[in-house]
């Protein structure tokens, strides 16, 4: 049984890839984040809230069915962590193309 814990939280830190829709939109909102573009291009981000208060003012805020439209006819994945080795919730996430490593252009 400790074995089996063990291995589920070694697994837990480990990035993970998907391409789900339903996936991504909840592991952002359990985070507080929100879909936006880097203005004037296509590349996707999710928004997170600063502590201090402060925004990244090139983000553009967009509808999730935008940011999924986008998704979907650039052919992304969606890398990203649930937790951090040490067990505290994550944020890392970037969008890389399907099947490869390559971050979006």
């Amino acid at each position: 049984m400790a074995q089996a814990a063990k291995r589920k939280k070694a697994v837990d830190y480990e990035a993970k890839r998907t391409r789900d829709h339903d996936t991504i939109r909840r592991w952002a909102e359990e985070r507080g984040g929100r879909p936006t573009m880097v203005e004037g291009t296509q590349i996707l981000r999710i928004d997170f809230d600063d502590p201090d208060g402060s925004r990244d003012e090139k983000l553009v805020p967009v509808s999730w069915d935008e940011f999924f439209r986008v998704f979907d006819d650039r052919g992304l994945e969606f890398l990203y962590q649930e937790h951090t080795r040490d067990g505290h919730i994550s944020r890392f996430n970037k969008f890389v193309y399907a099947g490869t490593d390559r971050e979006q252009d």
